[in-house]
């Protein structure tokens, strides 16, 4: 019996796909069927592929969570200047997070699950996150006088957390605030400005 070999072309338009899927109706709503529409093949093919929807989410966010922390990890490393530094790190979490709005809930679920094996997995050894160079560079800019005394470890924590929470709580705020999709992706385009302003003020002598 021949065994069946896998056709690349056939798997990009299945993560493709998915990834639109995924996009516009949420991990809860996705079927494979509509996957399967939407790529253009049968279910049976799809599966073929892909045993279930759980594994071609985990494909794809996997996928993309490679390519985005070591992005921001090159921002920590940089040699920028702190204020500039805060205003990359802060463009760049929130046009990967409207790019891929379930990558934040992907990350956190992975990370609660097997920690160890997340990190492994998506940065290995050379990419994991290496934020000392920034949490020095706040602790020199606080002995230069140029801004208050604030703990580094907190300043980096209210950056993450101002950025990604409306994207964690989308449901909550575009219901309660009686957003559009649209009006929602306008407001993060503002944040982009917001968020660094509003902590670079904050702390600012």
């Amino acid at each position: 019996m021949v065994k069946k070999t896998k056709d690349k072309g056939a798997e990009g338009r299945i993560l493709a796909a998915a990834r639109k899927v995924f996009t516009t109706k949420g991990m809860a709503g996705a079927r494979m069927q509509d996957i399967a529409d939407e790529a253009g093949i049968n279910k049976a093919l799809l599966h073929y592929y892909f045993r279930d929807k759980d594994k071609l989410f985990e494909t794809i966010f996997m996928g993309e969570a490679q390519k985005f922390f070591p992005k921001i990890n090159a921002i920590f490393q940089s040699d920028d200047p702190l204020f500039e530094k805060m205003e990359k790190f802060v463009s760049e979490y929130i046009e990967e997070m409207q790019e891929n709005p379930y990558l934040p809930w992907f990350v956190i679920n992975e990370v609660n699950r097997d920690p160890e094996r997340f990190m492994q997995s998506v940065l290995g050894n050379d990419n994991r996150p290496k934020p000392a160079k920034f949490l020095e560079q706040i602790e020199k800019e606080i002995k230069k006088g140029t801004i208050k005394r604030i703990s580094p470890v907190h300043l980096l924590m209210n950056l993450i957390s101002m950025t990604i929470f409306p994207f964690v709580a989308r449901p909550m705020i575009t219901r309660n605030l009686r957003m559009s999709d649209l009006q929602f992706k306008q407001a993060m385009e503002q944040r982009k400005k917001e968020i660094p302003k509003f902590i670079i003020d904050a702390i600012k002598k």
